[in-house]
């Protein structure tokens, strides 16, 4: 694992305590050896879980021990600062993060969420989780998460446009279209995404609408990406039911939420 910070010009760098190698991961802890922010949590955190699962996953397939090992750890870790100057004047300075977390089955797909508890151990958790969604259904790519700690209703258009290109120039060399290609997430959406493809082609010097999705449909982004999650949970729960026998139409729901998902899900679940 690589555990980069930013440098005077603001670019993502790795830094001292990094190795370029894959550094062990202790599985009864979940921690990252040489990652202090990581290294802070105990038993509980939500890292820690999702190794769990993965033990228990290797229970039901065969597993060489070096795969296993590098499934522990992530590839690249990237904790920044993303400096934004508000509409009163003031410097606020919000911290960034992505973890590329294995790109064997091809680049790092995962997207990138904007909120008040976002913190590393999170995002490094669910990079984990779409490193093993993507190869279970079996596409071409590998697992990313990224996210930035902060609160868009607290922010105007303008300081969240900043904060968008600010996270893409201190990631512009480590993503794109063949390495790592985020998405939207929790509280991000596809005018997020427009701003954050405008700034790496301005970097970039080039057309590269592949290096995101998630984009306004007119902007090549894809019809039904928006209710997509929400219907997946569905079709899921419909090949359970099956399984045990019932059907959907036979069934109630109660639905946590009214967001992206929840309400598409809702949808889904009464056609």
């Amino acid at each position: 694992m690589t555990t980069t910070s930013s440098d005077k010009k603001g670019n993502a760098r790795p830094t001292k305590e990094s190795t370029g190698a894959v550094l062990g991961a202790d599985a009864s802890r979940g921690n990252i050896a040489g990652n202090p922010e990581l290294a802070a949590n105990d038993d509980g955190s939500l890292f820690s879980d999702a190794l769990k699962q993965l033990d228990q996953a290797l229970q039901h397939v065969s597993l060489e021990q070096d795969t296993l090992e590098l499934l522990r750890a992530p590839k690249f870790v990237f904790s920044f600062s993303v400096p934004v100057r508000r509409d009163d004047g003031s410097l606020a300075v919000f911290k960034g993060y992505r973890v590329q977390y294995n790109d064997f089955c091809g680049p790092c797909k995962g997207g990138i969420r904007f909120h008040p508890s976002v913190n590393l151990d999170e995002v490094q958790s669910l990079a984990f989780w779409m490193t093993v969604k993507t190869a279970v259904v079996q596409l071409p790519f590998g697992g990313g998460k990224g996210g930035v700690i902060c609160d868009p209703h607290n922010l105007s258009a303008r300081e969240q446009e900043q904060i968008c290109r600010g996270w893409i120039r201190q990631l512009a060399r480590n993503v794109g279209p063949v390495s790592d290609v985020p998405a939207p997430d929790v509280m991000t959406n596809p005018q997020h995404m427009l701003w954050m493809l405008d700034e790496y082609e301005h970097i970039a010097g080039g057309h590269y609408p592949g290096m995101i999705t998630g984009k306004p449909v007119g902007m090549g982004g894809s019809l039904g990406r928006t209710e997509a999650t929400g219907y997946g949970v569905v079709y899921c729960l419909r090949e359970a039911l099956a399984e045990k026998g019932l059907a959907a139409a036979d069934t109630t729901a109660s639905v946590q939420g009214f967001g992206n998902v929840a309400q598409y899900a809702i949808e889904a679940y009464q056609q």
